[in-house]
């Protein structure tokens, strides 16, 4: 039983991770648009600094 919940633990962890992976850039769009003070680039500019942003990730 104990082994079953460290798979499982781990496998939630791991679902987390590339979700937070994945979403990150849709956060930084719906941030830099909600709000007047968030990154002020607009189409290829804010398509470069996202995958710039999601490479310094990795």
């Amino acid at each position: 039983m104990f082994a079953t919940l460290i798979q499982s633990a781990t496998l939630s962890l791991r679902v987390i991770a590339v979700t937070a992976v994945l979403m990150s850039p849709v956060a930084a769009l719906a941030y830099s648009k909600a709000s007047d003070l968030g990154i002020s680039k607009q189409g290829a500019g804010l398509v470069l600094f996202v995958t710039l942003q999601r490479q310094a990730m990795i």
